[in-house]
């Protein structure tokens, strides 16, 4: 059966229908976890991606525990993944022995880091993203899991060719990235130590429709606010998608642990999308400077022939932000800084 064989709504109006959206498991999904043993643990489960990642995998294995997994400072979010059948459970994870008092599971999905505000708290991004994972893959030795990286972790590449491979060197701009290249590497240590399979996500420019790239390049469009095109590509993918993929890479792990990209295939050129939600708004995009020849530009084909292509393409996302955007629906106010090009966050 064809992984596009499910429908989707030509608009999405409420947070529920987007959320329900966004939670959507694909056939290949619910094959993949069938095949695996175990119950699944979502760590870091709040934030903008994990809830609906964790509904996502208790909707394609009703019949496993997936067990979510923060300090849960957001009001309503333990009860809201509790609804969907998610357990919780509440733990620092800079204490060491809260971690290893967490039941252990055969599944693991990591998605803990920091990344906005390492600029002037370097000491914590460095602890969230390296220390953590010891605590981590210390308690969950011989557990199969999925570690969220990031795509900033390469140097800037050509955004003529295909971009950088899962074999390109790690040699990247910033704190923040080089703190990202240190969880990799502290995973890789426990996945060959404890014999533990794994993968390394390094995940591209997730949508949703209250944030991302999109989201930031149509509400400019929308207020008339200069867009600056000096990077001129972005790597979308819409979340559903991603986490979709994302999940399965628990049925792909080595040991030691390698990198997936996760993205689209091919990225999304910022001019194009700017220009496009003018069509949609009837406004014309205020677009200064120009496309840069480097940008932050990875190769994705490897994800996108072991899963299959993103089932939402771009026009589709870009009609959906629009929308919402128009409608005034709820967003988190979190701009994504896809156009930082000092790698400073």
């Amino acid at each position: 059966m064809p992984e596009n064989f499910l429908p989707y709504p030509p608009e999405i109006t409420t947070v529920d229908q987007l959320e329900d959206q966004l939670s959507v498991p694909h056939p290949g999904l619910i094959e993949d976890l069938a095949s695996l043993d175990g119950d699944i643990m979502i760590i870091g489960v709040g934030g903008k991606v994990g809830p609906t990642l964790a509904r996502m995998a208790k909707r394609a294995a009703p019949g496993k525990r997936v067990i979510g997994v923060a300090r849960f400072s957001e009001a309503g979010l333990k009860e809201r993944l509790e609804s969907w059948g998610v357990e919780t459970l509440v733990c620092d994870l800079l204490d060491r022995e809260q971690v290893a008092a967490l039941p252990v599971v055969r599944n693991v999905v990591f998605m803990v880091g920091k990344k906005f505000g390492t600029a002037g708290d370097e000491p914590l991004t460095w602890a969230m993203n390296t220390v953590v994972p010891a605590y981590v893959g210390e308690h969950f030795a011989g557990s199969r899991f999925v570690a969220f990286s990031t795509l900033c972790v390469y140097p800037f590449a050509e955004t003529s060719g295909w971009g950088s491979t899962e074999e390109s060197p790690t040699t990247p701009l910033g704190e923040y990235a080089n703190s990202c290249v240190g969880r990799e590497r502290v995973w890789q240590f426990f996945s060959q130590r404890h014999n533990s399979p794994g993968r390394l996500v390094r995940l591209n420019y997730a949508i949703d429709l209250r944030y991302g790239v999109l989201h930031d390049i149509g509400k400019m469009v929308l207020t008339g606010e200069a867009l600056d095109i000096s990077t001129g590509v972005a790597n979308v993918i819409w979340q559903g998608d991603s986490s979709n993929h994302i999940l399965r890479c628990l049925a792909q792990g080595t040991v030691p642990a390698t990198p997936i990209n996760i993205g689209a295939k091919k990225p999304a050129s910022v001019r194009h999308v700017a220009e496009r939600f003018g069509e949609l708004f009837g406004v014309k995009p205020v677009l200064t400077g120009s496309e840069q020849p480097l940008a932050w530009h990875n190769d994705c084909r490897l994800a996108c022939g072991l899963f299959g292509e993103p089932r939402v393409d771009l026009e589709t996302m870009i009609r959906w932000n629009a929308a919402w955007l128009k409608a005034g629906q709820p967003v988190y106010d979190k701009p994504t800084h896809y156009g930082e090009r000092q790698g400073s966050f």
